[in-house]
């Protein structure tokens, strides 16, 4: 990992009190203050054509802040609201959106295609007999599949917190955004860039693959097209795009010349374009250094789970970290594992605090272990907290 020194623009206290006044507020006291929040030797990017970076991922600071599904830790998650703070609050790259389909073949910006915990699909009795039964990558799941709505229907909807029982302040914004399209993601990309005077990222998600590829509505080649229309199909251009299903990212390497990530979950676990074809591998054949040669050949980066970085003990504790940055810098990806939370119950047992599911841990603590071990970014959803756990480590 290359180190940076921090500069007036990413030191001193005033600009801890104005991230604190972010978080304290509705998040537009500070709207525009991300301009001064890149770190050192990070150029903004360019015009507005989309083309821009000035040498692409090597434009962003490291480690780098990705904002997970923009800032989830404040907003209901895959909104204009929650992508607007994650930017107000310094995060280098946003995670808008993740893709999946409309009946009339747009691509919407929702965690799953089933959106019965994340819109308030449930309190319209015009979409009652929506409500079935699907089988989502090998798993019975029932509710509102967005591949059963038209994008009109869909905009009818509004979005409210996936995780209320950790969040319950976020539920203060239920129903103030509507479902965002890919199309209406990268346009406000570009309005931020010209608004803040410098270049916005984004980091969209394509959502199953395999599993809408079957239903006719692949995913790929839509993405494509819109990155094309809007000219940042290229390698120096501000969107990167991540799949859990090597096979999307290899078909999608083909199609564009965009940053391309591989998504990595747990070690046991197979990804699903892998089981539909037969193919024997598990995550943990692909974290090792023929798995990692075979990404790079169609991939600049991974995106493991945390756990592969620095596994936990049975007790939830940090163990030692394992030789995947090592090996994965040793073949030329970058790694953006993910998520950082602020809440005890997704931080690692030697980090939490109390017992209440909505109370912060020491999460400073958990992010000077995971940058420690050379990490390039990593996704969060508090960005406010992630560029001040930076900030320390860039300083020490």
């Amino acid at each position: 990992m290359g180190t940076q020194r921090p500069n007036e623009e990413t030191s001193g206290t005033g600009r801890r009190a104005l991230l604190g006044a972010a978080v304290l507020g509705a998040g537009g006291a500070v709207l525009g203050m991300a301009g001064t929040a890149r770190a050192d030797g990070a150029r903004p990017g360019g015009g507005q054509d989309g083309h821009g970076g000035h040498g692409g991922l090597k434009s962003l600071p490291k480690p780098t802040i990705v904002g997970h599904r923009g800032a989830s830790g404040y907003r209901p998650e895959h909104t204009f609201g929650s992508y607007q703070l994650a930017l107000d609050l310094g995060a280098d790259i946003v995670e808008a959106g993740d893709l999946v389909p409309t009946k009339d073949g747009h691509l919407v910006c929702r965690h799953e295609p089933e959106i019965g915990g994340t819109t308030d699909v449930a309190d319209h009795p015009e979409f009652a007999d929506r409500k079935t039964t699907k089988l989502l990558d090998g798993v019975s799941t029932t509710g509102w599949f967005t591949e059963d709505f038209t994008l009109a229907e869909l905009k009818t909807l509004r979005a409210i917190e996936r995780i209320p029982a950790n969040r319950p302040h976020n539920t203060l914004y239920n129903g103030r955004w509507e479902i965002p399209t890919f199309e209406e993601v990268l346009k406000w990309q570009d309005e931020q860039t010209r608004e803040r005077g410098k270049q916005v990222w984004i980091y969209p998600e394509l959502k199953h693959p395999t599993y809408f590829r079957k239903q006719g509505l692949p995913l790929e080649e839509r993405v494509a097209k819109l990155l094309r229309k809007h000219r940042k199909d290229r390698r120096t251009s501000p969107v990167i795009i991540q799949s859990f299903e090597p096979t999307s990212i290899e078909r999608l390497d083909k199609l564009v010349d965009n940053p391309l990530v591989v998504l990595l979950s747990s070690a046991d676990s197979r990804p699903w374009d892998f089981v539909e074809t037969g193919d024997p591998r598990t995550v943990a054949d692909l974290v090792k250094p023929a798995g990692l040669r075979e990404m790079a050949s169609y991939a600049q980066g991974i995106g493991p789970t945390l756990d592969l970085v620095i596994p936990r003990d049975a007790k939830g504790n940090l163990t030692q970290p394992t030789a995947l940055v090592r090996d994965a810098h040793k073949v030329g990806l970058i790694l953006h594992p993910w998520t950082m939370r602020n809440e005890n119950p997704f931080l690692p047992a030697n980090f939490r605090k109390g017992t209440d599911a909505d109370a912060y841990g020491d999460v400073f603590g958990a992010y000077k272990a995971y940058f420690a071990t050379g990490i390039d970014g990593v996704f969060t959803d508090q960005p406010d907290t992630g560029v001040l756990a930076r900030e320390d480590f860039v300083g020490d």
